[in-house]
């Protein structure tokens, strides 16, 4: 008896339990009824967001894991898409330089410098491929650069946000466009910063074959402004100083020549000097003194000999000198973007008048170790490198 109690206490309580299911069930379905539009139109906004994700094309890049000798550590690698967010631009790059401070960069013996693993590159021009959903101002086939500079362009795509892009006159020489923002914007700013310079004044510098001592010249001719310039002794010094002349040079000195008590004596219907360039140091620099006048001010952008500069006491007393340094990077960094901008506008403008040129030779990315061992002097004497992608 008391097993078929059991029995039937077991098949009621398994009643009750399917009764329960079926009611949970019911429910279930209810709710899940009631919510499918619901569903349905998350699904569907989902599917939209995920389609209307932009991303960039593969990209070719020349990359390097840790500092060294750019030869040993660079190498060219494919890298994937990325995405192009709401304020992104994705650029298609079209020239980038390998300038003097990029090799330093790999080095790993230049102040500022990415972390590794980085992209090669810091100036250079490109096409705009596609932007963000926020981006305005900037539409695909503009020329752009980035302006501050911005570490990355030796890849033939580049990814960032649209603050970093400056928009361009698409008739700048691609040249110049991709070249602008290092060597000339240094030379503009040097004339201009720290001391007036009036038509008629002079200024002396050495390095003058140097890109930026070539847009020291054209833009001091450009203002009316005369300039003296020092070269290193070296065959063809002749046709050096034809050149430097044909750019705009009053005066074009190798060093043996100023090994003269008064190198002043050597001007002709020129001016003192009241401000200097040095980018070289040791003697060239000392030479760079000797010409300028009273309280005048020389200014150190670079160091090519790895000699100190050395100054004579009289030279501080007696003369007043000044000497000062300029770091175009630090300069920049100073919050300088507004500023920057019409400079590059400016500079291109003399370019595309032809009032500002200089020497570059043009070569296709798939080259690029080529080029590297140009820019590293293997290969003696050659023209800027300028990758072409």
């Amino acid at each position: 008896m008391s097993s078929v109690v059991a029995q039937r206490q077991f098949v009621s309580n398994r009643l009750v339990i399917s009764a329960r299911e079926r009611e949970m069930a019911f429910s279930s379905w209810s709710h899940l009824r009631l919510r499918l539009p619901h569903l349905a139109r998350t699904q569907s906004l989902s599917v939209r967001a995920f389609s209307a994700t932009v991303m960039s094309p593969p990209s070719k890049a020349v990359v390097y894991d840790r500092q060294g000798p750019p030869d040993s550590v660079t190498r060219v690698v494919e890298l994937p898409p990325v995405e192009v967010k709401e304020n992104d631009v994705c650029i298609k790059m079209l020239a980038s330089p390998i300038n003097p401070s990029d090799i330093n960069r790999i080095e790993g013996v230049y102040p500022v410098r990415p972390q590794v693993p980085a992209v090669g590159g810091y100036e250079g021009v490109g096409e705009v491929f596609s932007v963000g959903s926020a981006v305005k101002g900037l539409s695909p086939g503009d020329w752009v650069i980035p302006s501050p500079p911005s570490s990355g362009t030796w890849q033939t795509y580049v990814v960032k946000d649209q603050s970093v892009w400056h928009k361009i006159n698409k008739e700048s020489p691609m040249e110049y466009a991709a070249t602008i923002t290092v060597n000339p914007l240094t030379a503009l700013r040097m004339l201009e910063d720290f001391i007036t310079l009036n038509p008629g004044d002079a200024i002396v510098q050495n390095g003058a074959t140097s890109i930026v001592g070539q847009c020291i010249i054209q833009l001091a001719q450009y203002r009316g402004i005369h300039s003296i310039n020092v070269i290193r002794d070296r065959a063809g010094s002749d046709e050096v100083k034809e050149k430097l002349k044909n750019l705009g040079a009053d005066a074009v000195f190798t060093e043996s020549q100023l090994e003269v008590k008064n190198v002043k004596g050597l001007l002709t219907n020129l001016p003192e000097p009241a401000l200097g360039f040095n980018c070289v140091g040791g003697n060239a620099a000392s030479l760079v003194l000797k010409f300028l006048r009273q309280g005048g001010t020389m200014v150190t952008y670079g160091g090519m000999s790895k000699k100190p500069i050395t100054v004579s006491t009289s030279s501080f007393i007696f003369k007043d000198l000044s000497l000062r340094g300029f770091w175009l990077q630090k300069w920049m960094s100073s919050d300088k973007t507004n500023e920057c901008r019409p400079m590059v506008d400016y500079l291109l403008d003399r370019a595309r008048e032809g009032k500002l040129k200089y020497e570059m030779e043009l070569v296709p990315f798939n080259n690029f170790h080529t080029a590297l061992d140009k820019a590293l002097g293997k290969l003696g004497s050659q023209p800027k490198q300028v990758l072409t992608f």
